[in-house]
């Protein structure tokens, strides 16, 4: 019998390997800028056409290659980063695993020009499918200069699997500023068809901070500084009154590796547990500085999730670390008008810091254990440290403690679309009928009682806001508009760079939900229209709190984007706890409630009533 197992082909191989690297354009953008950072470079160009499916090209002033080391580099498992096995424990550079350029040569078309300093003349190679097309000298800048074209152009199957043109595009700026946000000390750029997204000179941190997420922090960031003998930790938070409802902007690194991480973000979290609202966000760029041997990066094919040696001295330290920063710089909270109410009332903004609360805070046993040398493995077991034996502990945590709403089960594996969403709930149990009282009553300004012929129902105001909201904009998609009334005097939005490509990619649904928004140069919108019960003079805060929220919303799960818009709308717009409401608007939500096709649930899956029924009642006072 013939044998049946063969090598794979070389280019084949090479595709292969490219489904763990290059995913989709940004993929290979990440790739691509972290070999320009490791190649010492002060200066470094990205130049994307068609969101990176017809073009992407990195130029860069690094130290360039040799004509072998040009021609090796595309060859699978070369790099330049290892020699033994021990080296691959001692990682601190970006990219080290030697599959990024043999994997971006085997789905798209790469040109590189590259020269070495003080030599004469560089090297030209093209590349197909894995192939080598042209190897020539050729005359170029000291430095590289590569593009790769048409990616998955030899894979039509995986191309026809990348998201719109501003989806794409979206990825490729986190990316990018994933990786400018990390090297302040390089001048980084992004031109988009033709068009500077992003023009970053070289600065300092908190400089960089500011260019990237806006001037808005230039006064309310505060300096995170610590050092110990286990690890560094530095960047900087924003004060607390900059904490936004929805998740806001926040950036953790490690060994200058931008990583995602539940289990720190908690230690943040709890650092500003008592200076704002529970439901609140604070903003972070913080970098950790550690021997690489007490971590392992290459747990993930993106090396963006990696594991800790010791997490727990990990947490206690990022935990103290903030305290500390926010207790020595003695935060003063500055009033702040479109600062939403519940965060401006808290304590911790409305009051500063005393010298009894940074004490409290010098003389925990984690702060002392953090800031006494030699004292890393001596972590008191008793902390709160204890209940983060494992990562996998995390969504539980951060539901318990911090609000976060919990992922359905059927969510997480699965994608959501809007119209399968929307009809989750078709055995939903509505009460046995809608309430019969004349009047409802309103409860600590959150709560709905009405009575029905079984008992009562308690409904939470904000979350049947919440359902009549998400509905009423399913059937606007399906052709029934909303409501528009025209701003007398436009209103104009400025927002950052990626900001303006979110928006832009939203325009269309923004449209059919009411908002008449049009581009008004680089990143510039003017507000024309807004859905009619948008209080006049909060459209632009309404769009800015309604794109916020869908940039953070449920971060976990894969949504489609017309479903996070609707959802984050329907959140935003909804009528708060704490607002008053008169017989009219209670009667009037009340019957919209019930003439929902679902509505016993908020999108999210949060009960928007509780019924307690008559018989139940007698029996609980011995009836």
């Amino acid at each position: 019998m013939a044998d049946i197992i063969n090598l794979l082909p070389e280019n084949i191989a090479n595709q292969i390997a490219a489904g763990e690297v290059i995913q989709r354009p940004a993929s290979a953008v990440k790739e691509l800028l972290e070999n320009a950072v490791d190649a010492g470079a002060t200066e470094i160009k990205l130049f994307v056409n068609d969101a990176g499916k017809a073009l992407i090209q990195v130029i860069d002033n690094g130290k360039g290659m040799s004509e072998t080391d040009a021609r090796m580099s595309f060859e699978r498992h070369a790099t330049s980063k290892i020699k033994n096995i021990d080296d691959l424990f001692h990682i601190k550079t970006m990219g080290f695993r030697g599959e990024a350029l043999a994997s971006i040569a085997g789905v798209a078309q790469v040109e590189l020009k590259t020269k070495k300093p003080g030599e004469t003349i560089g090297t030209f190679i093209e590349i197909e499918n894995s192939v080598v097309i042209t190897q020539e000298p050729v005359a170029t800048p000291e430095g590289t200069n590569i593009a790769m074209k048409n990616l998955f152009f030899n894979v039509p199957a995986r191309r026809n699997f990348l998201k719109s043109n501003a989806s794409e595009l979206r990825h490729i700026v986190d990316e990018f500023i994933r990786v400018a946000m990390a090297f302040p000390n390089i001048f980084f750029s992004l031109t988009s068809n033709g068009q500077e997204i992003f023009h970053l000179e070289r600065g300092s941190l908190k400089q960089r901070i500011i260019q990237i997420l806006g001037s808005n922090y230039n006064a309310n960031l505060v300096s995170v500084k610590e050092e110990t003998d286990y690890l560094n930790i530095y960047g900087f938070v924003g004060k607390p009154e900059t904490a936004k409802k929805t998740r806001g902007d926040q950036y953790f690194f490690v060994n200058n590796r931008f990583i995602k991480s539940a289990y720190l973000n908690h230690a943040v979290m709890n650092a500003f547990s008592d200076m704002i609202a529970k439901d609140s966000f604070p903003m972070y760029t913080l970098f950790i500085d550690l021997d690489p041997s007490r971590l392992d990066i290459n747990v993930h094919p993106t090396k963006q999730e990696i594991k800790f040696e010791d997490e727990k001295i990990i947490y206690a330290f990022v935990q103290s670390a903030v305290k500390h920063a926010l207790a020595q710089y003695s935060v003063t909270p500055t009033l702040d008008f479109e600062l939403d109410s519940s965060i401006q009332h808290t304590e911790a903004v409305s009051q500063p810091f005393t010298s009894e609360k940074q004490n409290s805070i010098a003389g925990s046993s984690l702060y002392k254990t953090f800031t006494q040398k030699n004292q890393a493995h001596f972590i008191n077991s008793k902390s709160d440290l204890e209940q983060w034996d494992t990562p996998k502990n995390v969504e539980q945590i951060l539901t318990k403690q911090h609000g976060f709403p919990p992922i359905p089960s059927s969510e997480k594996s699965k994608p959501a679309d809007t119209f399968s969403t929307f009809n989750r709930h078709a055995d939903a149990v509505k009460p046995n009928k809608k309430p019969s009282a004349e009047e409802y009553v309103q409860v600590h300004k959150a709560f709905i009682i009405a009575e029905n012929e079984n008992g009562f129902i308690v409904i939470h105001q904000q979350n049947a806001h919440e359902r009549i909201l998400y509905e009423r904009f399913v059937y606007a998609m399906k052709g029934k508009p909303i409501a528009i009334q025209r701003n007398l005097f436009p209103v104009t939005l400025e927002v950052t760079p990626a900001d303006a490509i979110l928006i832009n990619e939203l325009l269309p649904d923004l449209n059919v939900l009411g908002f008449q928004v049009e581009a008004f140069g680089k990143n510039t919108f003017v507000i024309q229209g807004s859905p009619a019960d948008v209080t006049d003079g909060n459209e632009k805060v309404a769009l800015e709190k309604m794109l916020e929220q869908y940039k953070h919303f449920s971060m976990d799960v894969s949504f489609s984007k017309r479903e996070k818009l609707l959802r984050s709308m329907a959140w935003q717009q909804s009528v708060k706890a704490g607002t008053f409401l008169d017989k009219k608007e209670i009667t009037s939500l009340v019957e919209e409630l019930f003439a929902c096709e679902i509505c016993n649930t908020t999108p999210n899956g949060k009960p928007v009533f509780l019924e307690f029924k008559k018989d139940e009642l007698d029996k609980m006072f011995g009836r």
